[in-house]
């Protein structure tokens, strides 16, 4: 002990402040013992924890030199991802404008209180399978209880939160993109349907709650919340909320026979995925359509054999009814487009468009691939007729820690809305026969909830697959929030034309 410098002491110290505010965090007593081990590396050195530093074989001290490394980085690694911090990249666009495709996130896991890891062995970096070899990336066994650590606050409306997607708890490995009760549903065999063709579907696996695919959405509803959407707007308990600043919905924009450039779709920020499909030659191109042929094309025998005076009198009344407008005997060409309020104003200034108006989302009686008859679009719950758009959705109830539903009324509804998160997120047995509700095998009137939930949208509200499509967001499978955009790559240019997007780096992410 004689021999420890008072550098080594300083270390120590330090270490041992570290682990014990660390268990008094956590309650992790056990981390106390790591302060014994760290007596010893730095003061009393009774285990010779370097002893390849002395080595007379050079290549021994090699190897161990990057094994030191190496195992240092990853527990290093292991324990800030777990508890601290963890970086994560926008994939989709739900969030546009607010963050974009190609953001990359700084993710705070202590602002909402970080979740004490459920599966414990896993390896750094890999959410649920390790790149290159294909497998998992975690151990099954063992599994820990949720429990969620002080954080620094809790969230709130408008927040933005990174989570684990809920309906990612059953994968079919070959189609990962789809949620399986999706897939469920629309499969003629239902559950039975995907676990029995797996040629098609893959292997059906289940995944812990922290090993499921990380999303990112604005939290509207908060626990014990109505939530409805009119026409595009949200209210809550009756009273409308404020819209995020940027909000896209999906709009027609109608010119007057003129093509949209290049450069104006660039001007306006609008990515070549939501303006552009392969041609025949493979190359992205502008997407657009001329209204009249495309009706003409829709419905060949429609106005069939009247004098073409007539004929585009009658289909101009039907198009004019759809909010298209005439430009002399041409309804010019329309584009579908995600815009914003500040980029609808700006294309109206454009003397080529004519026409700028939202698109509206209809339920109609759809027929799958495979044959089986369902209204799509369909929104959660998805077994119920609700008849919801992404337009028009609600009202619903979003359930909260210790309030309590009864099945005595609207049963069917209720049993549809609610039933996933008594039996998945819950953990009991649930079954539902004769009008009657049975869980953990008793019949049930009524159930109290143990979590809090949450109800989460994309801000580019007609292109994000949300709670709108599938359902509520429990509290133990919440990440954490972001702080800021770290590093943002635009995957439509070139690293020498604008890849880097240089004024979105270091910028807040917690935008409203």
């Amino acid at each position: 002990m004689s021999q420890a410098t008072r550098k080594q002491w300083i270390k120590f110290i330090l270490i041992t402040i570290f682990c014990i505010a660390f268990t008094i965090w956590t309650g992790y007593y056990a981390v106390l013992l790591l302060t014994i081990v760290f007596f010893d590396s730095y003061i009393l050195k009774f285990i010779p924890w370097s002893f390849w530093r002395t080595s007379k074989n050079g290549s021994l001290r090699k190897v161990m030199e990057w094994v030191d490394a190496i195992g240092f980085a990853l527990i290093a690694v292991y324990v800030i991802n777990t508890f601290f911090f963890q970086n994560y990249q926008i994939p989709s666009s739900s969030l546009e404008k607010s963050l974009l495709v190609g953001d990359f996130l700084f993710v705070s896991k202590m602002s909402y209180g970080t979740r004490s890891p459920m599966t414990p062995l896993s390896f750094p970096l890999a959410q649920h399978t390790l790149p290159v070899l294909n497998i998992k990336s975690y151990l099954d066994k063992p599994q820990l209880k949720y429990q969620r650590f002080a954080g620094f606050g809790q969230i709130e409306r408008g927040d933005i939160v990174v989570f684990n997607f809920p309906a990612g708890d059953t994968v079919a490995l070959n189609m990962q993109q789809a949620d399986y009760y999706t897939l469920s549903k629309l499969d003629p065999r239902g559950r039975e349907g995907l676990w029995a063709n797996k040629e098609k579907y893959g292997e059906i696996v289940y995944r812990p709650v922290d090993r499921r695919e990380n999303y990112v959405k604005r939290a509207m509803g908060l626990p014990g919340e109505t939530l409805e959407v009119k026409d595009d707007e949200v209210y809550i308990n009756g009273k409308k909320v404020e819209a995020p600043e940027n909000m896209q919905l999906r709009y027609f924009v109608q010119t007057d026979g003129t093509a949209i450039s290049e450069q104006v779709f660039d001007e306006l920020g609008i990515s070549k995925d939501d303006y552009a499909v392969l041609n025949e030659r493979g190359q992205l191109s502008a997407n657009y359509f001329d209204p009249l042929n495309e009706l003409r094309r829709s419905n060949p025998l429609l106005n069939k054999g009247l004098p073409d005076e007539v004929k585009f009198a009658a289909d101009s009344l039907q198009l004019t009814q759809l909010g298209f407008v005439a430009k002399g005997k041409t309804f010019g060409l329309v584009y579908t487009l995600p815009l914003t309020k500040k980029m609808v104003e700006t294309l109206k200034t454009k003397p080529f468009v004519i026409n700028v108006f939202k698109e509206k989302e209809r339920i109609e009686r759809s027929e799958t691939a495979d044959g089986k008859i369902i209204d799509y679009p369909f929104y959660y719950p998805i077994d119920y007729p609700t008849k919801w758009t992404r337009d028009s959705y609600g009202p619903l109830w979003i359930p909260k820690k210790g309030e309590t539903i009864t099945f005595d009324t609207d049963v069917d509804y209720k049993v549809a809305a609610y039933e996933r998160v008594i039996k998945n997120y819950e953990g009991n047995d649930f079954a539902y026969k004769d009008g009657k509700v049975y869980i953990n095998g008793k019949p049930a009137d009524s159930y109290t909830f143990k979590f809090d939930y949450y109800f989460m949208m994309g801000d580019n509200r007609h292109n994000s697959a949300d709670s709108r499509s599938w359902g509520f967001v429990p509290e133990d499978h919440i990440v954490g929030q972001p702080l800021f955009v770290w590093l943002s790559l635009d995957k439509d240019k070139g690293w020498f034309d604008g890849k880097i997007r240089w004024d979105r780096i270091f910028t807040s992410a917690k935008k409203k």
